[in-house]
């Protein structure tokens, strides 16, 4: 059994209101977050000056911690605002803010000074001297760049302070270039990467054209399929848990702000329900490792944990073969359920049911009612109301889903 003391904290995204819920519930102990602004996601929701302290207050009111960004490299005429922005987070009762820029990091102990400070993977932390010398500067936590070992991480771990702690992404997409630090977003679309608003180029598919045959393109060959060079896997180092406790990280980071609120919550639970049976010497549940299949990805690999994990070259495809069909937001004893339509569905379909802490089962579709007490057999109008029986109560915010096949060809 692994010392409850040593035990990581997992830190799920909140990119909204919706998914912050999704990863408080599903087991988070702690969410990053980002106000409207000097945050590295800028297309997700993010949270308005108004609805942060609320935010706050519910992921308080749950015991899960708050961690916001403020990780984009500011130009003169946007750093002149950020007193007044980290003052804001402040008083919203932020835990903690995630910096790479070392202004931002000095206007942040001036500023917010009872904010923990942590240092984002943007700043490419990848050495203990690094690390070190932001301790030195008041750094309470350094996210490390995504491109180190497991037996780098170790060593930095061994030659900082232990009051340093050491956070590190666990799961989800990674970048290309090193840590974000790239500028082909923004020579290609005009949207800058490293101001939060990167639109993935490296994904595209390309094609060589020559000087003198303009307009005739030829494609670059890895095999018969064709090539996505610079196509990155996404991380998954749910089966490697023990690991990364043994190399004394204190944090587990799922990436994530910009994806559903049904990712949120189905990767949060599956690596909650996985730490839970490490930390008490069990057998892993393959169920609950199952479920990091369950949401859109890419392949998976191990990262930079264990080696170069090389790209995906045979497609940019996501895996996607889940569908969200309602999210559960009430339920009494004897399984009578309100439910929130996401995607039609009718009676007679197979769906399957999980939420927080409640293990996935499947059910037939039971004839339905709406508000008014009518039978109805489909439910189809985004967002509806409805109501269905269910064979058992199950906790709000649990989701329905279907099996089906959405991967692109």
């Amino acid at each position: 059994m692994v010392d409850k003391k040593k035990m990581p904290e997992l830190l799920a995204p909140a990119g909204d209101f919706e998914k912050l819920r999704m990863a408080v519930l599903y087991g988070a102990d702690a969410v990053y977050l980002a106000g409207t602004s000097f945050g590295m996601r800028s297309f997700t929701g993010n949270f308005t000056p108004e609805e942060l302290p609320k935010a706050v207050k519910y992921a308080h009111d749950h015991g899960v911690r708050v961690h916001c960004t403020v990780n984009t490299m500011p130009r003169n005429d946007e750093i002149v605002h950020l007193p007044e922005h980290l003052e804001l987070l402040q008083d919203a009762g932020v835990d903690a803010l995630i910096m790479a820029d070392v202004g931002v990091f000095t206007l942040a102990g001036k500023y917010a000074p009872r904010c923990e400070r942590h240092i984002s993977t943007q700043a490419s932390v990848s050495n203990y001297e690094c690390a070190r010398a932001w301790y030195d500067l008041g750094a309470q936590r350094v996210i490390l760049a995504r491109e180190l070992s497991l037996n780098e991480i170790r060593e930095i771990r061994a030659r900082t302070p232990r009051e340093l702690e050491i956070e590190t992404f666990v799961h989800g997409a990674m970048c290309v270039s090193y840590s974000g630090r790239c500028l082909l977003s923004s020579y290609m679309t005009g949207r800058d990467s490293n101001r939060g608003a990167c639109a993935q180029p490296c994904r595209y598919e390309y094609a060589l054209m020559e000087e003198k045959r303009p307009g005739e393109y030829f494609p670059v060959f890895e095999d018969e399929k064709g090539t996505y060079i610079m196509n990155s896997r996404d991380m998954c180092m749910i089966d490697h848990l023990d690991d990364l406790i043994d190399a004394g990280i204190a944090s587990l980071k799922i990436e994530g702000r910009a994806k559903s609120a049904y990712y949120a919550a189905i990767v949060t639970g599956a690596y909650r329900h996985c730490l839970d049976a490490v930390a008490a010497g069990k057998e892993i549940d393959p169920v609950w490792r199952d479920e990091v299949e369950h949401v859109s990805h890419r392949h998976y690999s191990t990262g930079f944990f264990y080696g170069e994990p090389g790209q995906y070259i045979s497609n940019s495809r996501y895996i996607r073969e889940w569908q969200v069909a309602a999210i559960i937001t009430d339920c009494d004893e004897d399984g009578n359920a309100t439910l929130s339509l996401r995607n039609k569905f009718r009676a007679g379909d197979e769906v399957e049911i999980v939420g927080p802490d409640t293990r996935p089962f499947l059910m037939t579709v039971p004839e339905m009612q709406d508000t008014d007490g009518n039978a109805i057999e489909e439910a189809r109008t985004p967002q509806m109301t409805f109501r269905m029986k269910l064979p058992c109560r199950v906790p709000a915010m649990s989701i329905v889903r279907r099996s089906v096949e959405l991967s692109a060809r």
